[in-house]
């Protein structure tokens, strides 16, 4: 069991009345916490992945649930964190906690060296695994009124400084918290330059994705075009579309995106397991084509958002029933 120091009672009454799975056991969702001293938190050692469920006519499923573990496991190996729980045993507990939570729409696994310690290499190597199964809006967003607006299209902006990308730092493959940091601070810039959004640039000033999404922009001939998978997050929304487009015979295309793209193009949207296909409205105040979501655009978030409501039988394969 992670170890767990907190000034809060036994129970969070402000808190959702939520349980969140911790190495093998439910505690309560005010419960679930570490010291502040927790290597993971003095370190950024901590790795995630951030799963959707949806209600299909079959019950709540989880949305490519061997893909995210997968995932899981491959930012593990990456930062070198010693996980006792295989991937069967991980999408099990996935799923035993979405049961033991209605309604929940997101499910965020949470791996992490809870111990406190003194170096940056852990005496006590025990890798706690957690996972959170909660519906955003309601247990997080309404408890904190005025901290986020979704908007139907974006207005972005452009990194303008380059992202230090060397080979002797985590790849962005690896979803672990220190990585967030230079997103978070370009997006907070973003924001406080009113606009919803940033793309940022690699250090080849390429354009590489969003702080927490991938980016696709369309041609005018209708070819979908995104940054290659070596230089960005390897997305599962990402994954997703581009075998769609597939499937549908949308021609698409891995290559390197200069910011300048954004002139020429027809249509552009970002994807994520949170945003789905978020269409992009304008990008530096400049409009892309009308300002509103492309005929690629439509078609392909229309049939994201069939597919992960169990309505489209091509590939309800990407679904796991939680009730059967």
């Amino acid at each position: 069991m992670a170890q767990a120091v907190s000034s809060r009672s036994s129970r969070d009454s402000d808190g959702p009345d939520r349980q969140i799975w911790v190495d093998g056991e439910f505690v309560p969702w005010g419960n679930a916490t570490v010291h502040v001293l927790s290597h993971s938190l003095q370190r950024g050692s901590l790795i995630f992945d951030y799963l959707s469920v949806h209600e299909t006519d079959r019950g709540p499923a989880i949305f490519r649930l061997g893909e995210h573990v997968e995932r899981l496991l491959r930012s593990a190996e990456i930062v070198g964190l010693p996980l006792e729980f295989d991937r069967s045993a991980i999408a099990r507990a996935i799923v035993e906690t979405v049961r033991a939570n209605p309604g929940a729409t997101a499910v965020k696994a949470s791996a992490y060296l809870a111990s406190v310690e003194v170096d940056v290499v852990p005496m006590d190597t025990h890798v706690s695994l957690a996972i959170a199964a909660y519906e955003p809006g309601r247990d997080i967003i309404q408890r904190n009124p005025g901290t986020f607006h979704h908007r139907p299209e974006l207005r972005i902006w452009i990194e303008k400084d380059r992202r230090n990308r060397r080979k002797d730092i985590v790849p962005p493959q690896a979803k672990v918290a220190g990585n967030y940091v230079s997103p978070m601070t370009a997006k907070w810039a973003a924001r406080r330059a009113g606009y919803d959004e940033i793309v940022l640039v690699d250090d080849l000033g390429f354009l590489a994705e969003g702080p927490t999404t991938n980016l696709f922009l369309v041609d005018g001939d209708g070819t979908l075009r995104t940054p290659p998978e070596e230089r960005v997050l390897l997305g599962v929304t990402r994954r997703s579309i581009l075998e769609i487009a597939k499937h549908d015979g949308i021609p698409w295309a891995e290559s390197p995106l200069r910011p300048e793209a954004f002139e020429t193009a027809a249509e552009a949207f970002l994807t994520g397991t949170t945003a789905g296909v978020w269409p992009i409205a304008s990008v530096d105040d400049r409009s892309i084509g009308d300002g509103k979501p492309g005929p690629v655009t439509r078609r392909l978030r229309d049939r994201f958002a069939q597919v992960v409501s169990g309505r489209d039988p091509d590939f309800d394969h990407w679904l796991t029933r939680v009730d059967e």
